[in-house]
């Protein structure tokens, strides 16, 4: 599939790229390639692949949340260490207003 100067065009304007002629027929013949070796994908028989999302076989992998308790001198020297806080507690800026 051969694309024309004018689809070349129309699809610089919707992504807002100002090209030159000259590249205006570069990618004419680059996205006409790539559209063809689209269609050949097309042609691939693939009625017996079943869909995958993705292939490594992982799942949901992610740390448990496990709370700890700190020794009390630990807990005050990471407090006063925040920009903000006030007694055991660090002060953060509302997200909302």
């Amino acid at each position: 599939m051969k694309l024309t100067k004018e689809e070349v065009e129309h699809i610089a304007k919707l992504a807002r790229l100002g090209i030159s002629e000259e590249e205006k027929e570069k990618f004419r013949d680059q996205l006409s390639s790539i559209l063809e070796y689209v269609e050949q994908l097309k042609e691939v028989d693939t009625d017996e692949i079943s869909p995958t999302a993705q292939v490594t076989g992982l799942e949901n992998v992610m740390a448990a949340d496990v709370i700890s308790d700190c020794d009390e001198e630990t807990m005050k020297k990471l407090v006063a260490s925040a920009p903000m806080h006030d007694d055991n507690y660090i002060k953060v800026r509302g997200v909302f207003e």
